[in-house]
């Protein structure tokens, strides 16, 4: 499998779980990102993606004040 898990930073440098095995991520064009999982499952989040480590399978965002 080529999915990867999304995960949102906090203000203190930690990680939290958004979503695992993302298959497609779609800007919007009001801000914010929409996370579509491996089995049709959807998340529509304010964020901006930091780093994207496709070797890893990590996608990294940081929460956006839009």
């Amino acid at each position: 499998m080529c999915q990867s898990n999304a995960y949102l930073l906090d203000q203190a440098g930690g990680e939290k779980l958004l979503m695992e095995d993302v298959s497609l991520i779609t800007p919007l064009d009001e801000g914010g990102v929409e996370l579509i999982g491996l089995f049709g499952d959807r998340l529509t989040v304010q964020a901006t993606i930091k780093e994207m480590d496709l070797l890893k399978h990590r996608i990294v965002m940081i929460e956006s004040n839009e």
